[in-house]
């Protein structure tokens, strides 16, 4: 590392500092030398998530999972039971799943219940044990089972998710995530399945990318067609090693006649009937997410279901219970989450390091990035819509190997404004002009301890207090 990022970290800032005005530097975005540090300071050392459960339903079934120069194969080894290997063969080191670089991983079904070396023919069983070597007895009785046998990676899962750490000292999943764990376990995502995914590659660090979507700050400028709805001012906590954000309820609402939750909003219109209808079918055409068909179907009854003049607040309530009606006549279950949790949970969520999460009573938009090998400006960005179905009628999703062109047409139109940004941020991290980053303390502090986090990881500067 460079001798600016490399120094060490005398004195941490505090979650309880975060309020203040904080500044970091460029290097985590644009250092080479950083980047290549991250494979062993950070992805070595976290739980990330790689993929649900719903992806390997099958004994046998594998998924791999790709960061910087690892690769992780992840298999149903038995009905009830996931294991995760790394991904080489303790022979002469072949992968045994081929994965290109900067894949989007692989899916697969191992034949027989067994993983084959392609190189000399070495076999293992799904928990890893060698059970066919060639000429074995020409190593002189030297190759014991510990040496032969795959190596293991830890994993768990938490909400459907399947989530690795290749640190075999590491905290539980559950102590890592905390708190964001409890205050998200009532929305019961693993009740939920895909919808979408994809995935493409940017030019770009990995944290532009996940940064770009952590904050609400930039929707007046970069989706100004979202402004018609309301104030998008909000709030941004630290929760630990995580961070949320939540819309604001400034008091002038009561009068402009507009109902706010953490996730849904009527608009500021006159007729709330209208505008929390044209907003459902907004993030439905524009978003591809962040709500469901039936949501935006009961929206759209309003009108009919109600006077004209009804109070924004009542139109909500009554547009909500509206949902639970509809999701119960399918046979799906609404979970009972109080006012308060909702209120808790807020928004959006970084789960740290590199994965967010928009969540709703029956719905999610899930966020990934991850770094192109090791190369500071490239990286992986992943999106992919969860809900909530009827047993038996969820969608049968494809498996993208390859990646989406980021433009419009593949990823509709709020997405693709966000990506706007994200080369262009890139580029001018490296200018010379650049004096360093300066979150707004309010709206963006989960930015701010992301870069905290990383600083404890790291053994980098943290952010530094502006004077």
């Amino acid at each position: 590392m460079n001798e600016r990022v490399d120094i060490e970290v005398e004195e941490l800032i505090e979650v309880e500092d975060l309020s203040g005005p904080l500044t970091f530097p460029a290097e985590a975005y644009t250092s080479r030398e950083y980047a290549e540090a991250e494979a062993d300071r950070l992805w070595a050392k976290v739980w990330q998530h790689a993929g649900r459960v719903e992806e390997i339903p099958e004994v046998g079934d594998f998924i791999t999972y790709e960061i910087a120069s690892d690769s992780i194969l992840i298999v149903r080894a038995a009905p009830d039971s996931i294991k995760a290997y790394h991904n080489v063969c303790p022979h002469r080191g072949r992968r045994l799943v081929s994965t290109p670089k900067g894949s989007n991983g692989v899916r697969g079904n191992a034949k027989a219940q067994k993983f084959f070396c392609g190189f000399h023919g070495w076999s293992f069983d799904l928990d890893g044990r060698n059970v066919d070597i060639m000429d074995k007895e020409d190593w002189q009785g030297a190759l014991t089972d510990e040496r032969t046998c795959l190596t293991s990676v830890k994993v768990d899962t938490w909400g459907g998710w399947i989530w690795i750490n290749m640190d075999p000292d590491s905290v539980s999943l559950r102590e890592f995530l905390e708190p964001a764990a409890s205050m998200l376990d009532p929305f019961q995502f693993e009740k939920m399945r895909y919808r979408f995914r994809q995935a493409t590659v940017f030019e770009c660090n990995w944290k532009v990318a996940l940064e770009a979507f952590m904050e609400p700050y930039h929707v007046a400028a970069t989706h100004p067609q979202l402004t018609k709805y309301g104030d998008f001012y909000a709030w941004s906590k630290a929760q630990g090693l995580h961070g949320n954000d939540g819309y604001d309820t400034p008091e002038h609402q009561e009068e402009d006649n507009v109902a706010t939750t953490t996730v849904h909003r009527t608009g500021k219109g006159a007729d709330a009937r209208v505008m929390i209808a044209a907003m459902q079918k907004e993030f439905m055409d524009t978003v591809g997410a962040a709500t469901t068909q039936v949501m935006v179907d009961a929206a759209a009854r309003l009108v009919d279901e109600l006077p004209e003049g009804t109070p924004a607040h009542e139109v909500h309530k009554h547009w909500l219970e509206s949902c639970k009606t509809d999701y119960a006549a399918m046979g799906v279950e609404w979970p009972e989450i109080s006012d308060e949790q909702m209120a808790a949970a807020g928004l959006a969520w970084n789960i740290f390091p590199n994965m967010g999460i928009l969540q709703g009573p029956t719905f999610a938009l899930v966020y990934r990035t991850r770094p192109y090998g090791t190369d500071p400006d490239k990286c992986i960005y992943e999106a992919c819509a969860i809900e909530r179905y009827p047993e038996g009628e969820e969608p049968k999703t494809e498996w993208e190997l390859g990646f989406a062109e980021p433009t419009e047409e593949n990823w509709r139109k709020v997405i693709a404004q966000d990506f706007s940004n994200m080369e262009m941020v890139q580029a001018g991290l490296k200018s010379r002009g650049f004096r360093g980053n300066l979150p707004n303390p309010h709206q963006e502090r989960k930015v701010t301890n992301l870069h905290r986090n990383l600083a404890e990881y790291m053994g980098t500067g943290a952010p530094e207090r502006i004077k």
